[in-house]
């Protein structure tokens, strides 16, 4: 009787923990997913962007870019200053395709997917960070905690591509838009890490501030979104290679 009193026990317990792992899963899903919302939610968006690249030594270097976005698959990245750098551009279109357009040629260029952990264009963001493609199609979550306004998830990538072999994401508790990320290698060592701020504009949280920095440099870029709009009725149109060169 005693030995079946055990069994039973270590049943319940064994049901108790796979239910919690159930749950937890459900809630990394649901909340990875409330974050991709917040981010892809609006139908368009155009806007400019500064970049500022901040050497170790603290020397500033900046450009000016313009984006446009449908949906959470379309974006369209074009430098416009210094004049050295204007029309250098990537086009990010469904089923991981991106294209670069280097004026200097006069032609794009395919981007496999095998160099897409390379920096983009100087910057510390790779062609793979520079993709529109919602986390929860790219990534596995696990909720890890909660730490004060923030639940932390980490995120393994699905594809075995990936440059990446994993991401710490704090996500906001009640607004659920990305505050830090953390990048690890597949060396599982830390290479990068990006912070962000977060304004609202109109009914969409927009990330106004992202600042990336590459641990391994000692050299961070920052973002800083200006006049953006949403919702101006952008058409596949926009989002063509065609368009890419113009």
């Amino acid at each position: 009787m005693k030995k079946l009193k055990i069994q039973t026990l270590i049943i319940s317990a064994l049901i108790v923990a796979v239910s919690l792992f159930s749950a937890n899963a459900q809630d990394a899903n649901t909340i990875l997913k409330k974050m991709d919302d917040v981010m892809y939610s609006p139908k368009d968006m155009t806007g400019k962007t500064k970049i500022i690249l901040i050497d170790k030594a603290g020397k500033q270097k900046t450009r000016e870019a313009n984006i446009i976005q449908k949906g959470n698959d379309k974006r369209i990245f074009r430098f416009t200053v210094p004049a050295s750098q204007a029309g250098i551009a990537v086009l990010s279109l469904p089923n991981d395709v991106m294209y670069l357009y280097l004026p200097a040629f006069g032609k794009e260029r395919r981007i496999s997917s095998s160099v897409k952990n390379q920096n983009f264009a100087g910057t510390d963001f790779s062609y793979d960070d520079m993709e529109s493609k919602p986390y929860s199609e790219k990534y596995t979550p696990k909720l890890t905690k909660t730490e004060g306004n923030v639940y932390i998830l980490e995120l393994s990538p699905k594809s075995p591509k990936s440059a990446y072999s994993r991401l710490i994401v704090k996500v906001h508790k009640t607004s659920y838009y990305p505050a830090y990320m953390e990048y690890y290698d597949k060396g599982n060592k830390k290479t990068k890490e990006a912070t962000y701020k977060f304004i609202k504009i109109g009914k969409y949280w927009n990330a106004e501030e992202i600042e990336m920095t590459d641990l391994r440099k000692n050299h961070k870029t920052k973002m800083i979104m200006s006049d953006v709009k949403y919702d101006t009725g952008l058409t596949d149109d926009e989002f063509t290679v065609r368009k890419l060169k113009q």
